[in-house]
């Protein structure tokens, strides 16, 4: 009886499926990687070898034999915003095609929650990691630093004059959304966020900036909440501001989903819109276009954020030079009913 696995687990291994299906070792694993150099028809042999033997890959093996893994560590804060969904389909469609595995992070805003999961990561010698933001602890960018992992980081622009960024600038965001509402003739103008990430401050001070220029900053008329952005949460919000301040005419949400409720919520409190308070929010979430009324945003370009980093990093990887240290994709301003 022929004895099949590795002497130490009982397991098939790679050279197992590679025997089994006539091809090298090298062609197998690249087969089982997705990596589009190899022929399909071989790609089908290995893989009916890999399911005759019930074969897994091990990527700790993997990782150690060359003291580099086939993956790409994505960490972002949330996995219930949809604008991460999209950079992260974006950032697998880029990757998939150059058999890179992607392990994602979520580190819920935190970062102290971040630091654990860079320091478990760094322990599987990832080939490049995707990040969000530049804000993180001391102890987190000298890992980084120490590991020489190639990083990418997303969403936001600037950093250290070494970091590699793909983005759009937040505080231009912050500007836009003040001057289109100071362009339709409002002067009593407020700031509604909650969540205040480093990004939504940063929105913040592009607001404040803006008024301030043009003499109609008022700090009364924010309201900013800690905890996560969500609808409930923005009509909540919004009716405490109305009350406490009725003049109010215009009204620039952190995200969508907060003047999706502020709409919402003005309907049931009989508050015109944008007759009495213009809105806009930011993000351009798809329910913000079939509104009553339609909500005027800041459409970001969430899936090209991924897909610009990802190829980014894999510029990285390879080594290519002259490559732009930022890219400023830019955002849009989609003017609609609520302003």
């Amino acid at each position: 009886m022929t004895r099949i696995g590795s002497r130490t687990t009982g397991r098939p291994t790679l050279a197992e499926v590679a025997r089994l299906s006539g091809v090298s070792p090298i062609t197998a694993s690249r087969a089982l990687r997705g990596i589009s150099t190899v022929a399909p028809e071989l790609v089908q042999k290995v893989k009916d070898a890999a399911a005759a033997l019930g074969y897994v890959a091990n990527p700790a093996a993997r990782a150690l034999a060359s003291a580099q893994s086939q993956s790409v560590v994505v960490l972002i804060p949330s996995l219930s915003n949809q604008l991460f969904i999209e950079t992260l389909e974006a950032i697998h469609d880029v990757m998939r095609p150059r058999g890179l595995e992607v392990l994602i992070g979520n580190f819920h805003y935190d970062v102290a929650e971040e630091e654990n999961l860079i320091r478990n990561y760094l322990a599987y010698q990832p080939c490049g990691m995707l990040l969000t933001g530049f804000d993180r602890t001391e102890a987190s960018q000298q890992m980084l630093a120490a590991s020489g992992v190639p990083c990418v980081h997303m969403m936001e622009l600037g950093g250290p004059d070494t970091a590699t960024s793909v983005g759009f600038s937040q505080q231009q965001a912050g500007r836009a959304a003040a001057r289109h509402l100071i362009e339709r003739g409002r002067r009593r103008l407020g700031f509604i966020a909650a969540q205040l990430d480093p990004r939504v401050m940063q929105r913040a001070d592009g607001f404040r900036q803006a008024l301030d220029d043009a003499g109609l900053y008022d700090p009364a008329l924010e309201m900013l909440a800690p905890q996560p952005s969500s609808i409930g949460l923005g009509g909540e919000l919004f009716s405490q501001l109305l009350e406490r301040h009725p003049e109010v005419d215009g009204l620039f949400f952190c995200n969508d989903d907060l003047a999706q409720g502020a709409i919402l919520q003005a309907l049931r409190q009989g508050i015109e819109v944008p007759g009495q308070v213009a809105m806009v929010g930011f993000n351009d979430l798809p329910a913000s276009a079939h509104l009553v009324p339609r909500l005027t945003s800041i459409r970001t370009p969430r899936a090209a954020v991924g897909r610009q980093a990802a190829q980014a990093l894999l510029a990285l990887l390879d080594g290519k030079g002259g490559q732009p240290r930022t890219q400023d994709l830019g955002f849009e301003l989609m003017v609609r009913e609520s302003s």
